[in-house]
């Protein structure tokens, strides 16, 4: 296998586009399923793909010895270069990205609206993502990074909730205003790099720590990590920037919260891995402490106000808040002084990544199914509610019974998201608390508190929609279909197997989070 295949999962999904351009133009498309069709080819192609990739690779080779890699010039004038590569940290967000792609098409079967328009920007959205995991050049990483915004948009503002404009708007605004920073980032960089004007990621590594600048009395260095942070952080996102989160997931249609939960929230944190730890070490040392203290706000403030929900949907995204937590505190113990904490907490950071991203879309799928039938999320009906009769009282109640299949997978999705043993949440999240308590003890001992009010959200919303007497109302209510089964199965899959053999997992990103725990080490 050569490294045209990394080409090819970028460029697939844009083929697919342009397939459909093609047909559209012919008008081939009087069933318009065929676009459907399509995008789950083109999708189905990059998955089998990124699977061979997985197999054929070996986590010992940095990018810099991979056959995997593809560097070329693109706008030598400015020392830009089309250079992609895959390493131990970017190949469980390759995986991660084209399996939720391709079961978010099927997610997505029954969308009627304007088909050709979705399932173009879906596979859009698709090439963005792939090339934001691929990119091993800053500007090339910025350009991807950007692509992904106006598909997101429009597939919010177009195939959304009744709130769809205003959610989209927030979520562009947010972005952008995150993309900004980044932007003013990435040129210090190209400025200021001691050796020459250079946009390559792995260049700076050797380059970036030697910037002696300043700028209004602050190192240029301090003032690039400020920056960055800030464009990375509205994308995980961070406490206080966490706002636009809720309401783009309520917002949005059940593929593009998969997609949003699974994959996007996670390229802030591959963002501080990929660029911010490498290239700012010093900076990493320096700002570890805020970081571990962001990440248990997180846990906390999360938590809560997942509690808080009556809609069932909102409680998952506000969870993703809270999970997301942990990975900042694991990516914070990097700094502890012993080697074991660094290497548990950063191999729990990038673990509970992939995991949060598999139990999460299962998480988002499964209110999905419901919602398709119910045609509500409610888990208590709110104080406004339209009928005044229901207003306050608990919207289901006992369709356990009802939907024992659905019932048994709700369970599997909570209790993992509960990160309970034997599920794969619970192995991240300890390595997460390893690593902290190793560098933070008082933080991580107060960020152990999320797991007590992650029982209590979760555990409630179960009583409350799937105990007690049965609902008469939702006598007309189905089990999972065949097509639902075949969407969850693989995410059950996962959660199971990386719940009790980890090691796969593993054996991907040790070698190249070693290879980060030793730049960042000297500076401790």
């Amino acid at each position: 296998m050569e490294s045209w295949i990394l080409s090819t999962l970028i460029f697939l999904p844009v083929i697919g586009v342009l397939v459909m351009c093609i047909v559209s133009m012919l008008n081939l498309d009087e069933d318009k399923a065929i676009y459907k069709y399509i995008a789950l080819a083109t999708t189905g192609i990059q998955l089998i793909l990124s699977g061979l990739l997985y197999i054929n690779f070996d986590p010992s080779h940095s990018v810099l010895n991979s056959p995997y890699t593809v560097q070329v010039d693109w706008i030598s004038n400015f020392n830009i270069e089309y250079y992609i590569g895959v390493d131990g940290l970017s190949m469980p967000m390759v995986l991660l990205s084209a399996l939720l792609s391709f079961l978010c098409i099927g997610i997505s079967w029954n969308v009627n609206k304007n088909v050709f328009g979705y399932f173009a920007l879906f596979l859009l959205l698709d090439a963005g993502m792939m090339g934001v995991f691929l990119s091993l050049d800053f500007f090339l990483f910025y350009i991807f990074w950007e692509v992904m915004l106006l598909p997101m948009y429009f597939l919010i503002g177009m195939w959304g909730g009744p709130q769809r404009h205003y959610a989209a708007i927030k979520f562009f605004l947010y972005t952008l205003f995150g993309s900004v920073f980044m932007l003013l980032g990435m040129l210090a960089l190209y400025y200021y790099a001691p050796d020459g004007n250079t946009f390559n990621l792995i260049s700076l590594i050797s380059q970036a720590p030697r910037i002696e600048a300043s700028l209004w009395g602050f190192d240029m260095r301090f003032l690039i990590w400020i920056a960055l942070f800030i464009g990375f952080a509205i994308k995980v996102p961070v406490f206080p920037f966490h706002t636009w989160l809720p309401l783009a997931h309520v917002e949005a249609p059940t593929a593009i919260s998969v997609i949003l939960a699974g994959v996007l929230l996670k390229m802030g944190t591959y963002g501080l891995l990929r660029i911010s730890y490498p290239l700012l070490p010093g900076e990493v040392v320096n700002f570890a402490y805020i970081l571990a203290f962001l990440g248990v706000i997180n846990i906390i403030w999360g938590a809560i106000n997942a509690i808080a929900q009556i809609d069932l949907k909102k409680m998952v995204a506000y969870s993703s808040v809270s999970h997301m937590g942990y990975v900042l505190l694991g990516m914070a113990s990097i700094v502890s002084t012993e080697s074991a904490g660094a290497e548990a907490g950063l191999n729990g950071a990038v673990m509970q990544m992939f995991n949060h991203g598999t139990i999460t879309a299962m998480l988002f799928m499964l209110v999905g199914v419901l919602y398709d039938q119910a045609h509500h999320r409610w888990i208590v009906f709110p104080d406004d509610y339209k009928d005044k009769d229901l207003a306050g009282k608990i919207a289901f109640g006992g369709i356990a019974s009802k939907m024992p299949v659905f019932n048994g997978f709700i369970i599997l999705a909570f209790f993992a998201g509960l990160g309970l043993p034997a599920l794969s949440g619970f192995i991240s999240e300890a390595l997460c608390f390893i690593g902290g308590f190793s560098a933070f003890r008082v933080l991580t001992i107060i960020g152990t508190l999320g797991i007590l009010l992650n029982a209590i959200y979760f555990l409630r919303a179960y009583q409350r929609i799937f105990l007690g007497p049965f609902n008469e109302k939702y006598n007309d209510l189905k089990d999972m279909n065949v097509k639902d089964l075949a969407i969850i199965l693989p995410l059950a899959f996962l959660t199971l197997l990386f719940g009790v053999y980890p090691q796969p997992l593993m054996n991907i990103i040790s070698d190249s989070l070693g290879k980060l725990i030793i730049l960042v080490q000297p500076y401790i």
